[in-house]
């Protein structure tokens, strides 16, 4: 495809629009809530870091408690299904004799990788996750997103302790 004045310009739809602009608001919301947590950022912060007038954020999300559950739950079905992945092939390998340093290996070193190749998107979604973990409105997201991943460690270390 040429380059300049002559070059054709691929128009984009409304849905491919709205879901650029969706992505834009989670990376600033996710950004920003890595940084103050959910209760030191407002939609106007979010609306200010992407560019956008707070109109445009309020046709997007309901509210920032909506907001941090989408920001929370973009990236935590991708890091759940990683570690129960890896925790599911640790438990195959180790048969009868799981150990604790096996299974917590599987467990930590998934999510340290997928932070390290994701760059800094994902060392925000961690420094978020870490944030808010030890809020009630964090502990209730980590409940719903992460509770069978970590039931299936549990289930492994209780085979792996005497």
């Amino acid at each position: 495809m040429p380059d300049g004045p002559t070059a054709k310009r691929v128009r984009r739809t409304k849905a491919e629009q709205r879901a650029e602009t969706l992505e834009q608001i989670l990376d600033a919301a996710e950004f920003l809530f890595s940084e103050h947590g959910l209760h030191g950022v407002t939609l106007r912060d979010v609306a200010h870091r992407v560019g956008v007038h707070t109109s445009l954020l309020h046709d997007e999300v309901d509210d920032k408690r909506s907001l941090g559950e989408a920001g929370f739950a973009r990236r935590a079905g991708t890091t759940s299904g990683r570690r129960m992945e890896a925790l599911e092939r640790y438990e195959e390998e180790a048969g009868d004799r799981p150990t604790v340093e096996g299974a917590m290996h599987a467990f930590l070193e998934t999510d340290l990788d997928i932070y390290i190749e994701g760059g800094e998107p994902w060392m925000n979604y961690a420094a978020f996750c870490a944030r808010v973990s030890n809020t009630p409105e964090g502990a209730a997201l980590m409940d719903v997103h992460f509770d069978p991943v970590v039931l299936k460690l549990v289930a492994i270390l209780k085979r792996a302790l005497p």
